[in-house]
């Protein structure tokens, strides 16, 4: 199992980039995907999760109503469209795979290898 995570860039606050997360090996459809930042000096944090499906949406308060998680289960590919960025979203994004929703890293089994989000005033 591989994923990696591709389409960072530097912005300036308000406007908008798309993340996209590839995934190679086992089925899929069968991993919830979520997407995680880590700013330098801070801990790793939960940014959004969807489920299996597709069907079941989950995101951290600071991104809600601003980011959208989406899958296509046909490509392999789930991407995370942020909209309204704001220079505290400049972090290293990961994605991940896991067996379930879930917010907490240690429940992910798979990760990428990050892409650099800097968004400046």
């Amino acid at each position: 199992v591989q994923l990696q995570a591709y389409g960072g860039g530097s912005v300036q606050a308000g406007g908008s980039l798309r993340l996209s997360c590839t995934y190679s090996g086992r089925t899929f459809s069968s991993y919830a995907v979520g997407w995680f930042r880590q700013a330098p000096g801070k801990e790793r944090e939960f940014v959004a999760v969807i489920s299996r499906s597709g069907s079941i949406t989950d995101y951290a308060e600071s991104v809600k109503g601003r980011f959208t998680i989406s899958r296509d289960n046909a490509k392999n590919t789930v991407a995370l469209q942020m909209n309204s960025l704001k220079p505290e979203d400049t972090a290293v994004y990961y994605c991940a795979a896991g067996p379930s929703l879930a917010r907490a890293r240690v429940l992910y089994d798979y990760w990428g290898q990050g892409t650099q989000v800097t968004v400046s005033s």
